[in-house]
């Protein structure tokens, strides 16, 4: 009985792992160059809460003399 069931369920995990291979490909990636904010764009107003639990604005970033914003994509931790 054993040697029976042995070659129907062979053919059956190959063509099980077969058919769990085969994935769709994976979708276009985006224009990264047109992604996010561009050089020059304004950006625009926002509040947040800081760290201790206080809003920030952007006008309360800004200050008299302006601040610099650095908008990081992705990081690879």
């Amino acid at each position: 009985m054993t040697r029976t069931l042995f070659a129907p369920v062979l053919i059956a995990m190959s063509v099980a792992s077969v058919a769990a291979g085969q994935t769709t490909p994976p979708p276009a990636m985006p224009d990264v160059q047109t992604l996010g904010p561009q050089v020059g764009t304004k950006v625009p107003d926002f509040s947040l809460a800081d760290q201790n639990g206080r809003t920030q604005t952007l006008e309360s970033i800004l200050g008299p003399k302006g601040a610099v914003l650095v908008f990081f994509r992705s990081a690879d931790w």
